[in-house]
């Protein structure tokens, strides 16, 4: 299989800030967390971290769920990431996603299935070096 390569470009501002760019010309500012003395009001790398994994595994998720013809009712997830001081070094040792999935009923046990599928493909998650911690909360709706 051919390798895939992903780009995008960074520019600083000024202070702690700077400009992310996507190829498809959309771009975000970011800026030092405020937890490490950077301003109020931007997105940290930290966030877009977290971020990158939580679509991720949505976008993984999703991938299964058309392939099984299951029809989802909602999806919406939190992600938190414990940082700590290790080895000299800051570092994430634990991520917990916290995805709230609703499907029609019957379908619960395929999703569960589906999700654990999810955990084992996501891109993001298993380029990691730390805990990914997978807790769904899969309900049934009309």
């Amino acid at each position: 299989m051919k390798p895939f390569t992903f780009s995008t470009e960074l520019k600083w501002i000024e202070g702690k800030k700077g400009v992310v760019s996507f190829p498809n010309n959309l771009k975000i500012e970011i800026s030092t967390p405020p937890e490490f003395k950077g301003p109020q009001g931007f997105i940290s790398p930290e966030e877009l971290f977290l971020a990158s994994i939580d679509s991720c595994i949505l976008t993984t998720f999703l991938y299964f769920v058309e392939k099984a013809q299951i029809h989802l009712l909602s999806y919406q997830s939190k992600i938190e990431g414990e940082v700590i001081f290790k080895e000299g070094k800051l570092k994430f040792e634990k991520v917990k996603i916290l995805p709230q999935i609703k499907v029609e009923k019957g379908e619960l046990e395929k999703v569960k299935i589906i999700m654990e599928k999810t955990k084992n493909h996501c891109l993001i998650s298993n380029s990691l070096n730390c805990e990914i911690i997978l807790s769904p909360e899969i309900k049934e709706g009309g």
